[in-house]
């Protein structure tokens, strides 16, 4: 018995000498680290006392702080940095759905201030602004050397006034500069429209509204065909939404799937990640669903176009996406400002990362140039069909509804070939619904 204690005690004083040798050199490591923390933060003390004393203008120290903090977060990634309180402010607005400006989504790249999308109906979209375009000025002034932050102070200004922005375009030689004016930007979350049984959800950003916009407006849709039973499938057309809200882009993708997971976003640490489930209920129960993308779609709009890729619930169409695949946390400070920090990758639901991938598409179409179309052109000569041959036999074996039927397929189909004209990649889409449909049995 006394063996026994003894061996006992003998391993516990093992077990602290084990512990005291392992931990003195991680002790010593740590008291090396906080060391060197508190002399880069003493070398940042004498620069920022020597900047405020000898610099040849009088800086204020409120600007050089905020400088210090975006500078150190816009270093760690394009998607972090600091929040003045009016831009904190612009953002809580912005995800409301209504807020002042040219309305594009821009981040930075290299040095430069690339446009990630236009938001639709905005005075930038109107103005020609397209998805990768590089912005080199501002009335005349170059931003190169500028954080992504300050060039957006420079875009911004009174509503109604004019701003002269220069682009630099991929396939376009030289730069060229495009006439803007201000304005309040209402972004109308979800536009719902019909193409003949078809349902076309235009979803450009990922807002409060949104979903309750998807929703309603879908519900309208299908009311306005004459019930589910008429719905022939949906095209979520994702295209240039620069993304938004997680909990909207979760919500969205929720609406189309019955069960699994819909995204998963994992952190520094272990154990620190989330997962996002589905829960039971499809709001078109199960009818087909092309999701259109291209490279203006990104974060929240990749989030619900990978999940409904994963589980087979839809096919995606377009071209590649944006690739921005960290999610951001928003955290208030002291002086109503906040820090925009990234603090999570997310996953799709086949644990893939996008990030700088992008979502690839089940089908790749381009969205050809719009070509100007010339005076002279003539128009296509009508083919002629047996119908026109006088003489013909009739056909005595249709119905008159049956007739009535043939002739609205021939003409939906009609519209959407004129569509091509407008919007091929859309067209593109509705046909992939209507051989789905066709294939369903409808």
């Amino acid at each position: 018995m006394k063996r026994y204690v003894v061996a006992g005690i003998g391993g516990a004083l093992a077990g602290v000498v084990l512990a005291t040798q392992v931990a003195a050199p991680l002790l010593a490591q740590e008291r090396g680290q906080t060391s060197s923390v508190y002399e880069q933060l003493d070398l940042f003390g004498d620069v920022f006392e020597r900047i405020r004393n000898q610099y040849v203008d009088d800086v204020e120290t409120a600007k050089l702080i905020e400088a210090a903090i975006n500078g150190m977060l816009t270093s760690l990634d394009p998607h972090s940095g600091y929040l003045p309180p009016d831009d904190f402010d612009d953002m809580r607005t912005q995800t409301r759905g209504s807020f002042g400006g040219l309305g594009i989504e821009v981040t930075q790249e290299d040095g430069f201030i690339k446009v990630v999308t236009p938001m639709d109906g905005t005075p930038a979209d109107q103005a020609g602004v397209e998805p990768g375009d590089l912005i080199t000025h501002v009335d005349g002034e170059a931003l190169m050397g500028l954080n992504l932050s300050q060039a957006v102070d420079m875009m911004r200004g009174p509503v109604g006034s004019e701003i002269i922005i220069t682009i630099l375009r991929d396939g376009v030689a030289e730069p060229f500069d495009l006439s803007i004016i201000r304005d309040t930007i209402r972004l109308q979350a979800v536009r719902v429209r019909t193409e003949g049984s078809n349902v076309i959800l235009r979803v450009t950003t990922f807002n409060e509204q949104t979903f309750p916009n998807l929703r309603d407006g879908l519900q309208d849709a299908i009311d306005e065909l004459g019930g589910l039973d008429e719905l022939g499938g949906v095209v979520l057309d994702l295209r240039n939404n620069p993304g938004g809200l997680l909990t909207q882009a979760i919500r969205v993708s929720d609406a189309f799937l019955d069960r699994g997971e819909i995204v998963s976003t994992r952190g520094r640490n272990e154990g620190a990640g989330e997962r996002f489930n589905a829960q039971s209920g499809d709001l078109i129960d199960g009818k087909p669903i092309v999701v259109l993308i291209n490279a203006g779609s990104a974060s929240a709009s990749e989030i619900v176009a990978g999940a409904l890729q994963d589980h087979r619930r839809a096919i995606v169409v377009g071209t590649r996406s944006f690739g921005k695949g960290s999610v951001q946390t928003v955290v208030p400070l002291r002086g109503d400002g906040a820090i925009r920090l990234t603090t999570s990758r997310y996953y799709t639901p086949s644990g893939r990362s996008i990030q700088a991938l992008g979502v690839s598409p089940d089908i790749v179409v381009e969205q050809p140039r719009r070509q100007p179309i010339e005076e002279d052109q003539a128009e296509t000569p009508r083919i002629r069909s047996e119908d026109d041959l006088r003489g013909r036999l009739d056909n005595s074996d249709i119905t008159d509804d049956e007739r009535r039927q043939l002739e609205d397929e021939r003409r939906q189909a009609e519209d959407v070939a004129r569509l091509r004209l407008d919007d091929y990649q859309l067209a593109y889409a509705l046909d992939i619904l209507r051989g789905l449909t066709a294939l369903n049995g409808r």
